[in-house]
């Protein structure tokens, strides 16, 4: 242990090259200066004590947000170097703050895996906070120094004595840098219960002290409690979700999955704590693994015949939760945003341990074994229908090349300043069709009950009406043949009553495309309409409210609540005339539109379960949990 110990010192802090750029540019270094890039700042720093906990020295990090949005990250690992750096004779922690690209992450002495921003994380926080403070614990003292903007402020100085050790990073964020600087409690508690999950046994505490909220994250299960967690408003098909683990080359792999009776198929993938969004090597040894191993147990115990395709892998993931979690020492990472792993080695790794070990599972477990199989071959019956429906969807679009009878569509034919709205019944359909402005606006009038695709298979989707409609109208296709290129309209706007019956529909609406046609609202397609609430008249003077407070103002406005002053509640679209929803809801000068966007996949695939899932009890708790919040239950 001791030797260890000098294995991360001084020598270890390569320095490859200075400060200023960050300032210049923060966006290259944390992605943007928005919400984004501020909460950027705490994961650099809490990826350091991970790191710390991964090489074996950490065991507690403890993350506070303090009153004026500062904030400071302690952890009991061995604390930062405290001597002179040999090769730039200033101490090893200014360097580690105030120079790029100094860190133990390089050279291979330091740490064998870590996260991060390619070593940069430190300097960087500091560099955009208008004051950073350092204290570490190490060596039988407590030494701390101070900086502002990047700069030293403060000698590196002994503070007092201590028998602890670890370091702690306080840091304010640079109003200069940053459009704002208030953290969201959700956002940070949401990627810090996700690092517990990584990393079983590390004891994670969260104190906002704005709101005097204290969270406390630690899961001796790892990702097996990830994987339980995911699932938890879910219908589970095997109780115990399938757990692997092995290491080989120095790469160690996890993984944890478990099937529930959805439609959706949810992979989670992570290389050094960092999610690797776009998948990557051991993404794809995952699915290889996976497909290969049903396949031969199917033929092995007579699912499937010899003369039968076999199945695919979509029919085998059909309904899976999967969580892999590998940590290497030196991952290759494909593009700027380190979302992708390229290191080649990894794919067969993973595929080989993954491979033994649910192959065992299915032999011990041939219950758990048969139920999966058989959910599989219905998704592969399903999916051939769903195939002939798209060719009938398809071949009828050919053939009648004109679009839906509903649809009254717009004379431009260039997407980019085209929009369609969607419209629930007809009598807004109406008032939308006289009220827009035909060159670029596109009115879809939807039918009756919009399916609930959360509930349903593809091939059942396919019969509905109105998705068949809003398919057409789209002319992008639908499913793994989406193809944004093709996509007829730049806005995608839905427009429904402000009322219950209305935000459901939305919901329904934006499920669909969640789950069939996912760039649209990646890219930024999709919004939603927003009608006005009341209309206030006194003496032929007319203002629209949007929000009960903008009634308030009207009503100030026009000196108080009197006879003379008439206020009416808009039920629905249906009450407003053409000229009335064009000057409120539909001129692009006045109307207001909010654009649906998904942060985060995890967090959109729980919402719309416990919506549209189901579960009674989760669905309650969310509705009771965000009423308070908001208006109109939007996501």
């Amino acid at each position: 242990m001791e030797e260890n110990k000098q294995t991360y010192g001084e020598s270890q802090i390569q320095v490859l090259e200075g400060l200023e750029a960050v300032r210049k540019r923060p966006g290259m270094y944390i992605g943007s200066t928005s919400a984004r890039g501020l909460h950027h700042l705490v994961y650099e720093i809490v990826d350091n004590s991970i790191d710390e906990a991964l090489a074996g020295y950490c065991k507690n990090i403890t993350i506070n947000i303090h009153k004026d949005n500062s904030v400071s990250v302690s952890d009991d690992g061995r604390g930062m170097p405290v001597g002179i750096h040999p090769k730039m004779g200033k101490p090893t922690v200014e360097v580690i703050m105030t120079i790029l690209h100094a860190g133990g992450k390089f050279g291979g002495g330091g740490y064998k895996v870590s996260g991060g921003l390619h070593g940069v994380g430190a300097s960087v926080v500091n560099a955009l906070s208008e004051k950073c403070i350092v204290e570490v614990k190490r060596d039988g003292f407590l030494w701390k120094q101070e900086f502002e903007r990047g700069k030293v402020k403060t000698g590196f100085e002994k503070e007092g004595e201590t028998d602890e050790h670890g370091t702690k990073i306080y840091f304010k964020p640079d109003r200069e840098i940053f459009e704002e600087i208030e953290f969201d409690f959700e956002t940070l508690s949401q990627r810090l219960r996700e690092i517990a999950f990584l990393n079983k046994g590390i004891k994670i505490t969260f104190n906002d002290e704005r709101e005097e909220k204290v969270e406390h994250y630690c899961y001796e299960g790892g990702i097996k409690s990830f994987v339980t967690y995911l699932n938890r408003n879910k219908e589970v098909l095997h109780k115990e979700p399938i757990y692997v683990e092995g290491t080989k080359n120095d790469c160690l792999v996890e993984v944890a999955l478990q099937y529930n009776d959805s439609y959706a198929e949810n992979i989670f993938s992570f290389a050094n704590n960092i999610a690797t969004i776009e998948g990557g090597t051991h993404l794809i040894g995952f699915k290889a693994a996976l497909t290969r191993v049903f396949n031969d147990y199917a033929k092995k115990f007579g699912h499937l015949k010899d003369s039968d395709k076999n199945l695919s892998g979509d029919d085998i993931r059909e309904g899976l939760t999967a969580v892999i979690s590998v940590k290497l020492s030196d991952p290759q990472f494909e593009g700027q945003t380190k979302t992708k792993l390229g290191t080649s080695e990894v794919r067969g790794i993973v595929e080989n341990i993954v491979g033994e070990t649910v192959s065992t599972f299915l032999e011990e477990n041939p219950t758990t074994g048969k139920i999966i199989i058989e959910k599989a071959l219905l998704a592969a019956r399903a999916r051939d229908a769903a195939r002939k429906a798209r060719e009938l969807t398809r071949k009828s679009v050919l053939e009648r090349t004109s679009l839906p009878g509903k649809l009254a569509d717009c004379s431009s034919k260039d997407p980019h300043e085209c929009e369609i709205y969607i419209v629930e019944g007809d009598s807004a359909g109406g008032s939308a069709k006289q009220g827009r402005n035909r060159r670029f606006q596109a009115i879809l009038p939807l039918r009756g009950k919009i399916i609930n695709v959360e509930k349903q298979r593809l091939d059942r989707i396919l019969n509905s009406d109105s998705i068949r409609s809003m398919i057409t109208a789209f002319g992008a296709g639908i499913g793994d043949e989406f193809d944004i290129e093709k996509i007829r309209y730049n806005r995608i706007i839905i427009m429904t009553d402000a009322d219950v019956d209305g935000a459901h529909i939305r919901t329904l609406l934006l499920t669909f495309f969640y789950r069939y046609m996912r760039e649209l609202i990646e890219q930024g397609h999709v919004y939603i309409a927003q009608p006005p609430l009341y209309k206030v008249t006194k003496s032929k003077k007319d203002r629209y409210a949007y929000t009960d407070k903008e009634l308030d103002d009207a009503l100030t406005e026009f000196g108080g609540k009197d006879s003379s002053v008439a206020i009416q509640r808009y039920k629905g679209l249906g009450e407003m005339n053409a000229e009335q929803l064009w000057e409120t809801t539909m001129d692009p000068e006045r109307r207001i539109l909010l654009k649906a966007e998904i942060e985060d996949a995890m967090a959109a695939d729980e919402i719309f379960t416990i919506l549209m899932g189901d579960k009674v009890e989760p669905r309650r708790e969310f509705i009771q949990k965000n009423a308070k919040k908001v208006k109109n239950l939007d996501i």
